[in-house]
């Protein structure tokens, strides 16, 4: 398993439609794992394939904590309601933009072992589900952002947090 580079805004292969995975592989499980660490080295709670240059229907999403989800071809078969909310995303770092999403979606795919699976989200799964599936589409969260993008500032160190309470 390894950190791949994510790849940022400019970068036409953000653009581009990703191709359906057709069977399992072993380069494909590789590169899953391998989305899994970047993503989680990151901080981020989804990755999408093409996000580490990889053009292929495959998503993964951890927004459970103990649940962490792939997501290989996968289609949003059903939506419901509509929740406005800040997104920002591994491949724009630095920004951020509020972003009208359904408030629950029925996403079908197929896990690692290409088994069918359904996966019905709301709230920030619902919004997770949405923004990467974009991503195999080429489509970026800035496309959508109803007030255009802002910077979102770093947090503090906590080592710095710790400097100034002792001072």
């Amino acid at each position: 398993m390894a950190i791949r580079n994510i790849r940022v805004d400019g970068d036409d292969i953000l653009r581009k439609e990703c191709k359906p995975v057709k069977e399992m592989t072993p380069r494909i499980s590789e590169l899953i794992d391998d989305m899994f660490d970047t993503m989680y080295e990151a901080g981020g709670v989804g990755l999408a394939a093409p996000q580490v240059g990889v053009l292929r229907r495959i998503v993964v999403i951890d927004v459970m904590d103990d649940n962490p989800l792939v997501l290989i071809n996968p289609e949003i078969v059903e939506t419901e309601g509509e929740q406005i909310g800040e997104e920002g995303c591994l491949s724009l770092p630095g920004l951020s933009g509020e972003v009208a999403r359904p408030e629950r979606v029925v996403c079908k795919a197929l896990d690692r072992n290409m088994e069918p699976i359904t996966v019905e989200g709301t709230e920030l799964l619902a919004r997770c589900i949405c923004h990467e599936l974009d991503h195999l589409n080429g489509v970026l969260y800035k496309d959508l952002v109803i007030d255009g993008l802002h910077r979102v500032e770093a947090p503090e160190d906590e080592d710095d947090l710790d400097d100034e309470e002792e001072e």
